[in-house]
């Protein structure tokens, strides 16, 4: 029989969750020798209220679950928000957009104008698959100059993996990186029928055990803010904060902003970054014409 690979997922998902949990923490006694790490089913259907037959078929995704029992197995699994979210989005079929996902998303002229007037903060815009949509002048300086990346391959997630100078340029790779698949699995619940977003996942689990390994441990999160440390090789040592901002036109891009806090080396460095950003700008402009 062909089980909806949207239910499975949410087993898959389930499953992952109730091993990350020890009895202990959920209030239960660990009893006898445990064979799997985690919480057992019959556990979680203890907690939740529910048979262990019916909780079962959930996990194996023969069962729809309904939102008054999504509720109860949250609080069991100690689900945090944005795992929650994540739960919640991979049962409400109807509010998956499939044929959102095969539309080409584009950075409006708008947009890119707002982008272009950040001058002393470098910033990118992100799609769903954390293709890089568009950035400004100083984004090449602390990054790489994406425009010389086929489109296909221009994915934030896919660079990480397979750029030698983005493993060198975080301080710690593996931290953003998980960060990274997160997000891409938050927003696989959003379009389970995305194709491209399913051959981007058999491409680098093919061609990578680490992100096969982090992909199958079914982590979620949302793109929020957050502080990073990088080794840049021009500047040195930078700490950045960065910060979301969701695109009113299309809620699926979203604009990541870069800065420091002031009166910090990072910001004299990042003042200079974007100085010599501006004069290779220059430079280029004189040589064209």
């Amino acid at each position: 029989m062909n089980r909806n690979p949207h239910l499975n997922e949410l087993g898959e998902f389930l499953k992952a969750r109730r091993a990350e949990l020890s009895p202990s923490e959920v209030g239960l006694r660990a009893g006898e020798r445990r064979r799997v790490s985690g919480l057992r089913r019959e556990e979680v259907a203890l907690l939740a209220a529910i048979s262990t037959e019916y909780y079962t078929r959930i996990e194996q995704g023969r069962l729809q679950a309904s939102a008054p029992l999504l509720d109860e197995l949250a609080k069991a699994l100690r689900l945090k928000d944005d795992q929650r979210t994540y739960l919640f989005d991979l049962a409400a079929k109807e509010r998956v957009r499939p044929s959102a996902s095969r539309e080409r998303q584009q950075v409006d002229t708008q947009l890119q104008r707002m982008l272009d007037d950040l001058t002393a903060s470098p910033a990118f815009v992100i799609g769903r698959r954390t293709d890089i949509l568009g950035w400004n002048q100083l984004a090449p300086a602390l990054w790489t100059d994406f425009g010389r990346y086929p489109e296909q391959e221009r994915v934030f997630v896919r660079l990480l993996f397979t750029e030698p100078w983005m493993r060198e340029l975080y301080a710690d790779w593996e931290e953003v990186t998980r960060l990274a698949i997160a997000q891409l699995r938050m927003e696989s619940a959003r379009y389970p029928d995305d194709q491209r977003l399913a051959a981007l996942v058999e491409e680098l689990s093919a061609r990578d055990t680490q992100f096969r390994q982090w992909w199958t441990e079914h982590d979620v999160s949302m793109r929020g803010k957050g502080v990073k440390k990088l080794h840049h090789p021009a500047v040195g040592e930078l700490t950045l904060d960065w910060n979301t901002l969701t695109c009113g036109t299309d809620p699926d891009q979203h604009i990541i902003v870069w800065n420091a806090e002031p009166a910090t080396p990072s910001h004299d460095r990042l003042r200079l970054l974007a100085s010599w950003a501006a004069d290779q700008k220059r430079s280029t402009s004189d040589t064209a014409t």
